[in-house]
């Protein structure tokens, strides 16, 4: 799974750019005014839009750098637990005030784990829980907070020269711990039940009004776009330059006087950021983030968002994330056909054979498509 994609050539980022300002903030919002869409549908595509922007991130540290993350979904989560934190605070029912006078968010109530001989009444709110009740402090820890983690776990796997298949392996087993850690009650993360009960964001915008939905959706747009911006000029720089070498020869970068592990390092932190901007935009159009959001599974995933879009090309990585996701969503429906059932059980022989497709047959991704059906048409008319 580490081996080098074949590189097709990227949208130029103006033209995705615009193309995405263009359908997603325009065309979306107009359909939905003219009445032909719900906000429900305007809610799900931002929803995967938030999972677009992940996939950008991974794809800036596999495709270009070569670091196979299975963690990403955990960085997603981080963020999402943040924002999560905040709307609980200001979500559930009112009166519930613990002796310090803080309001014990609901979630947290229902599972709180009173230590042995304590009453409800000496409940508190947990400390860590108290940076999160003002909105910008927690868009600030929402990314600070995945990309410290992704410092940590970076410094001590690239220093150690821990790369490829190891990395990947390293990172899904930090994944499983997290997971095991926030499933806890006695961590107070409110357990698997996870944190939910919201009902207002940056006071008064009550989260089930269809404007604040698509204001929500309008903002994850603009982000996605800002980090398309922001990763393709990266790439395009001498920074870039040198992830693409750590990729392709890490050992002679290294023999000619780099130290790779600070350029991975970088890389490795910028896409912990980005996962947590969008754990940050998910939770509130989801309403709910549980532990169960950061499975290993969810990380393996993105991968495939990333290989079935085409890997080493970030208009791939959005639309890889956008297709599957809305294959899944029409999938995991059930449609009655002229002699046959289709079933939500079977989409996992769908998204097999998608991934198995991508492998053997279109090793550029959906991106790639394209310039190898018009090699294959040029092939057959000189055959002719």
């Amino acid at each position: 799974m580490t081996s080098k994609p074949r590189q097709s050539k990227s949208i130029s980022p103006h033209r995705a750019i615009l193309i995405l300002l263009f359908i997603g903030a325009i065309c979306v919002p107009g359909l939905y005014f003219a009445g032909v869409i719900s906000i429900e549908t305007v809610n799900m595509l931002g929803r995967y839009l938030t999972f677009a922007i992940v996939a950008v991130g991974l794809d800036l540290i596999w495709g270009y750098a070569g670091i196979l993350s299975l963690c990403q979904a955990f960085f997603f989560c981080l963020g999402g637990y943040a924002m999560g934190m905040y709307l609980a605070h200001h979500g559930g029912p009112e009166g519930i005030v613990d002796a310090d006078g803080w309001k014990i968010p609901a979630c947290l109530y229902v599972v709180y784990p009173g230590g042995v001989g304590e009453n409800e009444a000496q409940w508190t709110v947990p400390w860590f829980w108290k940076p999160f009740w003002s909105l910008p402090v927690t868009a600030m820890l929402a990314m600070f907070i995945p990309g410290l983690v992704a410092l940590v776990i970076g410094f001590f796997g690239f220093r150690s020269r821990v790369r490829g298949v190891y990395f990947a392996i390293l990172t899904q087993a930090i994944t499983v711990a997290a997971f095991n850690f926030f499933s806890m009650n006695n961590m107070k993360f409110c357990g698997t039940n996870g944190l939910t009960r919201f009902d207002h964001i940056a006071g008064s915008f009550k989260l089930s009004d269809p404007n604040v939905k698509l204001a929500l959706y309008v903002i994850t747009v603009l982000a996605l776009a800002a980090v398309y911006w922001a990763c393709h000029g990266l790439i395009k720089s001498r920074l870039g330059r040198v992830l693409v070498a750590i990729r392709d020869d890490e050992n002679t970068l290294r023999f000619s006087g780099y130290r790779p592990y600070v350029y991975k390092l970088f890389a490795f932190v910028l896409a912990g950021m980005i996962a947590g901007l969008a754990g940050m935009l998910y939770v509130p159009q989801m309403g709910i983030i549980t532990p169960f959001d950061m499975e290993a599974g969810k990380s393996i995933m993105i991968v495939i968002w990333v290989a079935v879009g085409g890997r080493g090309t970030l208009a791939g990585a959005v639309l890889g994330a956008l297709v599957v996701n809305l294959l899944y969503n029409y999938f995991t429906s059930q449609h009655d056909f002229w002699l046959f059932t289709w079933k939500p059980d079977y989409w996992p022989f769908v998204l097999g054979g998608l991934f198995i497709a991508v492998v053997l047959w279109m090793k550029g991704g959906l991106m790639g498509l394209p310039s190898q059906l018009m090699q294959l048409f040029k092939g057959k008319e000189r055959q002719s």
